[in-house]
């Protein structure tokens, strides 16, 4: 005996199928949707984020670049007002040579023997130029030039016989050291 089921049991377990896989097609879809806004969301809030630390960061290094600019400014105006000091302290200091020599060679200077005429000062050497009665005074005075601590390699350029009033013989000296 043959038995026919006339209930439509396939059919119906066609019908099942189909509605499964569609709902678990639609389901798929609604979470891969729904992970895709999620993750769209997150990355444009990193990406807010990111915007707002470079516009803060921007907006620091302009005020850091203001500073160290005026920073630069204030380190030339500093060298420059130390380079004032520094030359004035030398004008100061060579000032001070200047009286000191001046003050020695008065000093060195036989008394009614000899006269100096020019006495020039070129960084550290000195010239002098002058006149003598003779020449041990002239020795003299290099003797006392040798022996003072301020002055070192006394050296006598020249020496010429010069007449004053013709009558009386003078002579004049060119003399060069170093300070």
């Amino acid at each position: 005996m043959i038995r026919i089921n006339l209930l439509p049991f396939r059919a119906a377990r066609k019908k099942e199928n189909i509605r499964r896989q569609i709902s678990i097609f639609l389901l798929s879809f609604v979470l891969v949707t729904v992970t895709m806004i999620y993750s769209n969301t997150r990355l444009n809030s990193m990406m807010l984020d990111l915007n707002t630390r470079t516009e803060t960061i921007t907006k620091k290094l302009a005020k850091y670049n203001k500073i160290n600019n005026e920073i630069k400014l204030i380190k030339k105006k500093l060298e420059l007002v130390t380079k004032k000091t520094n030359v004035i302290k030398n004008l100061d200091l060579s000032r001070e040579d200047s009286v000191r020599l001046l003050d020695a060679m008065t000093k060195m200077v036989i008394e009614k023997r000899m006269w100096l005429t020019m006495l020039e000062t070129k960084g550290k050497t000195v010239n002098i130029n002058g006149v003598a009665l003779d020449n041990k005074t002239v020795a003299d005075f290099m003797t006392r030039l040798e022996d003072s601590k301020l002055l070192k390699k006394v050296e006598l350029k020249t020496t010429k016989q010069h007449k004053f009033k013709k009558s009386i013989n003078l002579k004049s000296f060119i003399i060069t050291c170093e300070i």
